[in-house]
């Protein structure tokens, strides 16, 4: 539903609990449309859609967490501009299982756009440092890592960027592979 909509909805409420109240004088189904406008509003800053992904990603269910985030057709028509950067992250995770090449893009826009929480935004960082050390930018995984470890007050992913310090620390398979088919070239 787009954003201006439940703004709509939460002004008509608003004045049909002040004409309820003031001309029919039923105060008490009044006061109950009117704080029932409050729904709509919340709604407007805060996605439904995005809620139940965030829901649905504590409970492990990826599945339903994806259907939510697809409901979201036009992100820019449908959330407030404080939400880019979490339509953006919980996409990234949710395609950090299948698909972990396309992740790094992701949290670089969610990043960009803003997270409101530091253990969100050390998730993205520590996601992105994973993507630099897969793909052999071992510097800048390294000055992610750390950033990480600095936004991660709470101590919630230390063992996971502990392991990825460790990966780090072993050396590169790419320096040390040999092409197989120039086994035999010294010998000619």
């Amino acid at each position: 539903m787009n954003k201006y909509i439940k703004i709509a909805v939460a002004a008509l409420l608003i004045l049909g609990g002040l004409y309820m109240m003031i001309f029919t004088r039923n105060l008490g189904w009044g006061i109950v449309v009117f704080l029932l406008s409050a729904l709509p509003i919340f709604l407007f800053f805060k996605n439904e859609n995005i809620l139940l992904a965030f829901w649905h990603l504590r409970k492990q269910d990826m599945v339903k967490a994806t259907k939510f985030l697809n409901n979201i057709k036009a992100y820019k028509a449908e959330l407030h501009k404080n939400q880019y950067g979490y339509y953006h992250y919980l996409q990234g995770l949710v395609l950090a299982q299948d698909h972990p090449t396309k992740v790094e893009p992701l949290m670089k826009k969610a990043l960009e756009y803003g997270l409101n929480m530091k253990h969100d935004r050390a998730m993205a960082t520590l996601n992105l440092a994973a993507g630099a050390i897969s793909k052999g930018r071992r510097q800048e995984g390294q000055r992610l890592l750390e950033e990480a470890k600095r936004l991660d007050t709470a101590g919630m992913m230390t063992d996971q960027i502990k392991m990825m310090k460790d990966q780090l620390k072993m050396p590169t398979m790419q320096k040390h592979m040999h092409n197989p088919n120039m086994r035999q070239r010294g010998k000619f």
